[in-house]
């Protein structure tokens, strides 16, 4: 490695590393949590078993997660604007990766919920609460014990996703890293160095899911 390389990967380090702070992070924030809703949403329907709302949330289901990402993105960003639709970037990124998300933390949600026993679901009628009160009290703070670990999991992924946001003209580290690379013509190093940024990040998260499937497991022994 050139000293001429040495330079340009140390100068550029904190030029990705604070749109990935400023950026990445705020967006896989705030997409995740929306997704999250939209997920809890759609399984709580599914479970439910109304006809009607089941058969509209099996269509977005199918279409979010039988289309590509990138895809979704252009239709949002590119696309809406023929009709007279405008959406800024960042929040088109953060709906797009929300709804795309969502369909998939929905069927996680969806067998979390189903995996709870049915009798749990009489033990609360029993003792006079209602089917929300049920939901709510009983079966949904169980779902989400068990929802937790493959919810980590798309969250990591998510982070990664993101870089997807670049073709869209988001100002995240992969798009700042791509200006550089414009610049310096290094992309080699340049692009490992990003990796090695997402790793860091993905590294966290994955500390974090750990203390907390720990502190659950805590939690369930103390219950037993």
């Amino acid at each position: 490695m050139n000293e001429r390389m040495v330079r340009i990967i140390s100068d550029s380090f904190w030029k990705i590393l604070v749109p990935g702070l400023t950026m990445t992070i705020p967006l896989t924030a705030l997409a995740f949590a929306l997704a999250l809703l939209i997920a809890l949403l759609t399984a709580l329907v599914q479970f439910a078993h109304v006809k009607i709302l089941k058969d509209f949330a099996r269509l977005y289901i199918w279409i979010m997660r039988g289309t590509p990402l990138l895809v979704q993105l252009y239709v949002i960003f590119y696309g809406l604007p023929n009709v007279g639709i405008m959406i800024p970037p960042f929040p088109a990124a953060v709906l797009v990766f929300a709804f795309n998300e969502g369909a998939y933390a929905a069927e996680t949600m969806r067998a979390a919920l189903e995996a709870v026993p049915h009798g749990q679901l009489e033990a609360g009628y029993c003792v006079g609460m209602s089917y929300m009160q049920t939901i709510w009290r009983i079966v949904l703070p169980q779902a989400l014990r068990t929802a937790f670990p493959p919810l980590s999991n798309e969250l990591i992924a998510m982070v990664k996703d993101t870089s997807l946001a670049a073709n869209i003209t988001v100002t995240e580290m992969f798009m700042a890293t791509q200006r550089i690379v414009a610049r310096t013509y290094e992309p080699l190093a340049l692009y490992i160095e990003v990796a090695l940024i997402y790793l860091l990040f993905s590294t966290v998260l994955t500390k974090l899911q750990r203390i907390g499937e720990k502190r659950l497991n805590l939690y369930e022994g103390r219950k037993v």
